[in-house]
């Protein structure tokens, strides 16, 4: 079951948003490979904003993801792309269908 998440937000900078927009569409595929990555979206909030909320069945399937390729590629392009550092919230998933 999926009890635990991540949820993130990311602003990007004046005129990276496309760059953004394309990084967490792309990195899905990186996703799929992941074996303890229950689920896993990006989503736009506004122009300049966006997120990526994924789903685990424990501790270690989501620390995996925290230390897996997307957050070292993330992180890496954080300061060429991003107004500030990504906001990564752990979450417990209440209900879901």
């Amino acid at each position: 079951m999926k009890n635990l998440g991540l949820l993130a937000t990311l602003k990007a900078k004046k005129g990276r948003e496309m760059e953004v927009l394309n990084f967490i569409k792309e990195a899905v595929n990186l996703a799929r490979k992941e074996e303890k990555t229950i689920t896993w979206y990006s989503f736009r909030i506004d122009e300049s904003t966006f997120g990526i909320f994924d789903t685990f069945e424990n501790d270690s399937g989501r620390d995996a993801h925290l230390n897996g390729k997307i957050a070292s590629a993330l992180m890496s392009k954080a300061s060429e792309l991003l107004t500030e550092q990504p906001i990564i919230k752990k979450i417990e998933i209440l209900s879901a269908v």
